[in-house]
């Protein structure tokens, strides 16, 4: 008899965690390894909320807080929902937790019933199917091919719908693929759910900030108002202000919803970091400017590596609107043989031999759900990604 849980029979190792230790094990080896496998960007943290952490060292404001963050904090988050996305909530509308991932964790965990199922468009971030799986329920993965752009349809949405139907998650920009919905295509989405009052949004707004070429951002509950009492809108600071290790993330939504995972946090990690609150506190009411100046540098990465995957022999890279990634087709490299005398048989097989012969790491498709395929960070400093780039055009141009 196992002494662990069976729970953990549904679930798989993060693909984009193992691929990035894969790296940090090669690199302390002493090989040059490009990892472009993690979503976070390279820019640090802005010198003003540095201070502000700082200051709450200095000011004693190391002490727990209220579980579900403490009352400045929560007033920053309702002023920028209102101020950004147009939606209105009361401090018992609002959770901050350890992370976008605690928050939409537990909002399954507060609410998923053995049996009931979550649609999730493919790509997909990892995380999303094994969350839901350990909650109990049953993720149901919707393929988004990159001919639509990668975004779900509202035909296929109102085919996967069934009574058991409790969630769909939307991530908008995406992580993997940095497609993001316009409004009208959301609108088209909202219009399917309108029609299901059983299923509820909850809506991944994490890269928010990061989207480019004068594309607007919108939010299914501020397109969609009639749906605001079924919407999760989870968001946070990790991405936009560059404080990934700072795991804050927040969500407005329904105060019974919230409540609920409240009580989970409460028995579970209790609050989050008194000082990394402080610091988003600072986060979202400081100075914007830096988000468009770190964009324009994104923008020019995004177009980079676009441009030169693009040039490389069985590679096709369509060129995102938002996020930081971008996720080619290796459709035309699979059968081909690598230098080593292995043959690519699939997109692990590729990235595999990629790591291997040319040291770059990037992440398989098939672990967001659609291959042959993988998916590129390029929050990494432009002469990396140009090395990386050529690299991968090296790697191509020897497959036989």
């Amino acid at each position: 008899m196992s002494f662990l849980a069976a729970a953990l029979d549904r679930v798989k190792p993060s693909a984009t965690i193992a691929v990035t230790d894969k790296a940090r094990v090669l690199k302390a080896a002493g090989r040059n390894v490009i990892g472009l496998g993690a979503g976070e960007p390279d820019f640090d943290t802005p010198d003003n909320i540095k201070q502000a952490a700082i200051k709450a060292i200095q000011d004693g404001k190391t002490k727990y807080t209220a579980v579900d963050g403490i009352p400045e904090l929560k007033e920053a988050i309702i002023g920028k929902f209102q101020r950004e996305n147009g939606l209105a909530y009361k401090p018992n509308q609002v959770i901050v937790g350890v992370g976008g991932k605690q928050v939409l964790y537990n909002a399954l965990m507060a609410t998923i019933n053995p049996g009931d199922q979550v649609i999730i468009p493919a790509p997909y971030w990892v995380s999303y199917p094994e969350m839901v799986a350990l909650a109990g329920g049953e993720p149901v993965p919707v393929v988004c091919t990159a001919a639509h752009g990668f975004k779900l349809q509202p035909e296929a949405l109102e085919k996967a719908i069934t009574p058991k139907t409790k969630w769909l998650i939307l991530c908008s920009p995406s992580n993997p693929t940095g497609a993001a919905y316009t409004k009208a295509e959301l609108k088209a989405l909202t219009e399917v759910l309108v029609k299901h009052p059983h299923v509820w949004i909850m809506t991944d707004d994490m890269y928010e900030h990061l989207v480019y070429d004068d594309f607007v951002f919108t939010t299914p509950a501020q397109v969609e108002p009639s749906l605001y009492d079924r919407t999760l809108t989870v968001n946070g600071v990790s991405k936009a202000y560059c404080m990934t290790g700072w795991r804050i993330g927040y969500a407005g939504g329904p105060a019974q919803l919230i409540k609920a995972m409240a009580t989970i946090q409460s028995q579970s990690t209790s609050n989050p970091c008194s000082i990394a609150q402080w610091a988003a506190v600072e986060a979202l009411n400081g100075p914007q400017s830096f988000i468009p100046a770190n964009n324009k540098v994104f923008k020019e990465r995004r177009d980079l590596v676009v441009s030169m995957l693009n040039q490389a022999n069985g590679i096709e890279c369509p060129r995102p609107e938002g996020a930081f990634y971008v996720y080619p087709s290796c459709a035309g490299t699979i059968g081909k043989t690598a230098p080593s005398g292995k043959v690519i048989d699939n997109d692990e097989a590729f990235v595999t031999e990629l790591l291997e012969t040319e040291g770059v790491a990037v992440v398989q498709g098939s672990a967001f759900g659609l291959g042959p395929a993988f998916r590129i960070s390029y929050a990494t400093k432009t002469s990396d990604l140009e090395d990386a780039c050529k690299r991968i055009q090296r790697f191509c141009g020897n497959l036989r």
